[in-house]
């Protein structure tokens, strides 16, 4: 299962691209709301429901755990303790774990990004500590992978796929959306 976590103020396009993709891709994708609320709203008050709030997951059954950005969402997510402690451990196990727009401070918050190449939304990399911050769109440094923003949902989502099912699976959704 692959779950992308939702708080108030997400933005939707960075979370719903990626689901798009990866449902298309045949992985059972999950929208989860921290909230305790099955109904979350966007940064620009877009209601959206959830599949499950955050109780409801089991960490034992998920495959990749993403994070969307926006303002105040990214935020939102890192102030949920339970949300942190379970990112912090998916990603130390090595499992793959991903980040877009401002969502990747708190990949490097919880000092994950270490050593590690990344990249953020421009003024976000004074909170990647310890990153090779770099500028491209989409950065994917073994398990993890990141984002600069809204403008790359799309390689970002495609880049989910390709770590889960493989590059030449990403180029079939790429080409039936007509990415490439």
């Amino acid at each position: 299962m692959v779950c992308i976590f939702l708080a108030d103020g997400f933005e939707m396009i960075e979370a719903l691209t990626p689901c798009d993709l990866l449902r298309r891709a045949g992985l059972d994708v999950r929208l989860v709301s921290v909230s305790g609320a099955p109904v979350v709203r966007s940064s620009h008050r877009v209601a959206v429901t959830a599949d499950m709030t955050l109780d409801a997951v089991d960490p034992a059954k998920v495959e990749m755990m993403l994070l969307p950005g926006g303002m105040p969402g990214a935020e939102h997510l890192y102030e949920n303790t339970a949300l942190r402690e379970m990112v912090k451990r998916h990603a130390e196990r090595g499992l793959p774990t991903a980040a877009i727009c401002a969502a990747p401070f708190i990949l490097g918050r919880l000092g994950l990004l270490r050593g590690r190449k990344a990249t953020c939304y421009p003024g976000f990399e004074k909170d990647l500590a310890g990153a090779f911050v770099t500028p491209g769109g989409v950065v994917r440094d073994g398990n993890l992978l990141t984002a600069r923003g809204m403008g790359v949902s799309l390689p970002f989502g495609l880049a989910a796929v390709a770590m889960l099912l493989g590059e030449e699976k990403a180029r079939t959704i790429a080409a039936s959306v007509m990415a490439e």
